[in-house]
């Protein structure tokens, strides 16, 4: 696992900002971290980058913990923090510079073009950080992040502030990144995170409320999918009865059905079958899920279990 959590806990006073969450990230995995405000994503990070100290449990990075080995995991690291500290007094390639020689990286001003290109900061790379638009300095930020070819990326919310186009490019840059690197990445942006990642985690109040694929997720609280048919013929409700898998029949119209069940791929097959059968035109099949946003104020919404 390039990123392993067990039980990790952070306390500030009374309140547990992280409570005893465990989770694994696999090699070449890019996961979404979602949560309301102040339910210990930004936390969460810190902790596994090793910019702050666990109170309880233990993280490990590269089979590596970062507890007992913490120069060792900040090496496989690139981390996005949420604020992007950034010198903006300094040019884009000599504030690259620096941190290349923080890490001690070889061949550093091949390195700092080739880091340049991929995150597409190439047209603003003569102009010092301080003239950049948000977009970019978020560009400069992942490319400090990348400098030192890191296995694992920690990005938190890397589209803050960015307008939808910046948010698609940046999108398109992480796509690109998880193909070679493991990604966790936060972000308030529930579409962002539908068009990035396979699988999402949850936090609410320090504590991991969902760790799932999106299809899973998506589902509803019974486990349900539905699925909307329409025939160019009229249909009784009797004719789609022997449908297995279909755990209740809505008629929306003489020809227009939803129907519900748990496995909508094997519906959706069966009714193709009987459509042949019965000479029938389908004139649309769509399956519906419940939208990520729901997912998310729906167990975000929910008192925790203590």
């Amino acid at each position: 696992m390039s990123i392993r959590v067990t039980n990790l806990t952070k306390v500030y006073g009374t309140q547990k900002a992280v409570d005893g969450i465990t989770f694994n990230v696999a090699k070449g995995e890019i996961v979404g971290f979602l949560g309301p405000n102040g339910a210990g994503k930004s936390t969460t990070m810190k902790m596994i980058t090793g910019y702050l100290q666990a109170d309880g449990g233990e993280a490990e990075v590269c089979g590596q913990t970062v507890q007992d080995n913490s120069n060792t995991t900040k090496e496989k690291i690139g981390y996005l923090p949420e604020a992007n500290p950034l010198y903006y007094d300094m040019y884009v390639r000599e504030y690259l510079d620096f941190i290349t020689n923080v890490h001690t990286v070889s061949n550093k001003k091949q390195k700092i073009e080739e880091v340049i290109g991929q995150v597409g900061l190439t047209v603003e790379a003569n102009k010092k950080i301080g003239q950049l638009s948000k977009g970019y300095k978020q560009r400069v930020g992942l490319a400090a992040a990348l400098i030192h070819n890191p296995e694992v990326l920690i990005l938190d919310e890397p589209t803050s502030g960015l307008d939808p186009n910046q948010i698609v490019e940046i999108r398109e840059v992480i796509k690109q990144l998880g193909k070679e690197k493991t990604v966790l990445f936060s972000s308030h942006i529930l579409q962002e995170v539908q068009a990035i990642c396979d699988r999402v985690i949850i936090i609410n109040k320090g504590k991991i409320v969902a760790d799932d694929s999106l299809s899973n997720l998506q589902k509803s609280k019974t486990g349900e999918h539905v699925v909307l048919v329409e025939f160019k013929e009229n249909i009784a409700t009797d004719q789609l009865t022997d449908l297995n898998a279909v755990t209740n029949i809505e008629q929306l119209h003489t020809s227009h059905f939803k129907l519900h069940t748990a496995n909508p791929e094997s519906v959706r097959k069966q009714l193709l079958e009987l459509s042949l059968q019965n000479n029938w035109n389908i004139v649309s099949l769509q399956t519906e899920s419940s939208s990520l946003e729901e997912v998310f104020r729906s167990l975000t919404n929910q008192p925790i279990n203590e």
